[in-house]
């Protein structure tokens, strides 16, 4: 009995380190001889509030076991985001999933989560804590939620860019802060004394 508690705790805790979130619930029908059969779509976003997140669905004819199935799936498909200080995104980025459209911007700290409906289940879930996001495209939570994982899957931390171009992270560092703008007289040096 002792040893079937401790395993009952034991899974709860693992379970628990997860944030769940229900972005839709949408309920379709199916005519049939005598009537309509009604089910329900789940579509779920969970993360570890760390830096992983994933998206799934699920269909069932009753709500919670639609959701159990969508957070199983959500599960399964989880990716891993690198960023900036634990709090936002490393740059700027846009992507695009059918008719969805999204904005991604990283923000300094204080400003929060600026973004709306499934967008801020994400960023929630992915443990982001200050991001201006902006759906510029369709309304529909699957494709906004699709097109927003195409955008994260694009974000690069200064360390993989680094480790792309065999450089150090300072250089790559450095040249961003910068602006990435190039001394005219360098530029006219570099070009002379390669002719």
């Amino acid at each position: 009995m002792a040893a079937s508690e401790s395993y009952t705790t034991s899974q709860t805790q693992h379970e628990s380190e997860f944030v769940e979130r229900l972005v839709s619930i949408n309920r379709v029908a199916k005519v049939v001889k005598g009537g309509r059969r009604f089910g329900f779509a789940a579509l779920v976003v969970v993360g570890d509030g760390k830096g992983k997140v994933g998206y799934g669905t699920g269909k069932a004819k009753e709500v919670p076991e639609a959701v159990r199935k969508a957070t199983e799936d959500a599960k399964k498909n989880m990716i891993k985001v690198a960023l900036k200080e634990a709090r936002t995104l490393h740059h700027d980025i846009k992507a695009r999933y059918g008719a969805g459209r999204v904005i991604l911007r990283s923000a300094p700290s204080g400003t929060g989560i600026i973004a709306g409906g499934p967008m801020r289940a994400i960023f929630e879930s992915l443990g982001v804590h200050d991001v201006v996001a902006k759906s510029t495209g369709t309304s529909n939570p699957h494709n906004m939620v699709k097109a927003t994982f195409e955008a994260l899957k694009l974000i690069n931390s200064p360390r993989l860019v680094a480790s792309r171009r065999s450089k150090k992270v300072g250089e790559i560092v450095e040249r961003r802060e910068a602006g990435g703008k190039v001394d005219p007289n360098a530029a006219t040096a570099s070009y002379n004394s390669a002719e």
